[in-house]
């Protein structure tokens, strides 16, 4: 794998409070990480002046608001994200299939013939483990659920799913290998696990099939964040292509 496809894969979360801090990130690390995902707190205090910022950079954007209601709203807000010009953004697979159905449906009807932003379904957040599910009355253990709503999200149009590394290679299994897969819980061995509960190394999640890996605070905590994140570009790189 060359250094440009390794880096590639490496979404910088931009997990931060202010636009002052979103800025100096993207300042710092474009041209060193293959996207920039942005959440909920930083588009919520900024909008998409956040993503017209990544832009203006030279960078690509993983919206990741997690969007999950009636199938109206999901596909009119879908539809939003995607005209920003973002690369990739989310929804949450346990919507069901017609809310992920009306989705894609919108979105090819507004960008016919047309390339648009890849819409990914999560499956179970990286923090719960079985008992957060049986918390809320699903019995069926994390990995059996993640590829039940991956198959789901599949079937109504999705273009790929956020999972656990740990899944990845189920995932593949019952969904193939056109179908992407974007992997939070993604640790380096030079970094603490923080809230992640099912993680993995980037060669691991890598070599069992991941497309994009999440990473935040190992590449933005370390004390040179340049050669933390060139770091992980070269764990990345033993892995063969």
């Amino acid at each position: 794998m060359t250094r440009d496809e390794a880096r590639s894969r490496i979404l910088f979360a931009l997990d931060v409070e202010s636009f002052a801090d979103a800025k100096h990130w993207v300042s710092v690390l474009s041209g060193h990480v293959g996207m920039f995902k942005v959440g909920k707190q930083l588009f919520t205090s900024h909008g998409p002046d956040v993503v017209r910022m990544v832009d203006n950079f030279g960078g690509q954007v993983f919206l990741d608001l997690k969007y999950h209601d009636i199938p109206n709203t999901v596909a009119m807000a879908s539809v939003e994200a995607a005209r920003l010009g973002v690369k990739l953004f989310n929804l949450h697979a346990l919507g069901g299939y017609e809310m992920m159905a009306r989705t894609v449906e919108a979105l090819d009807k507004e960008f016919s013939g047309k390339e648009r932003a890849k819409v990914l379904a999560v499956t179970i957040l990286t923090s719960s483990n079985e008992e957060t599910l049986r918390q809320v009355g699903i019995e069926y253990p994390v990995r059996e659920m993640v590829v039940r709503l991956a198959q789901l999200a599949q079937k109504a149009g999705i273009d790929g799913v956020v999972a656990s590394p740990q899944e990845v290679e189920l995932i593949r299994a019952a969904c193939g290998n056109d179908f992407l897969v974007v992997t939070p819980g993604v640790r380096p061995a030079f970094a603490s696990t923080d809230d992640q509960k099912r993680i993995m190394t980037p060669a691991e999640a890598v070599r069992a099939g991941a497309d994009y890996l999440v990473i935040g605070r190992p590449i933005s905590a370390a004390a040179d964040p340049l050669k933390a994140a060139e770091a992980i570009v070269e764990e990345i790189m033993t892995v063969e292509a």
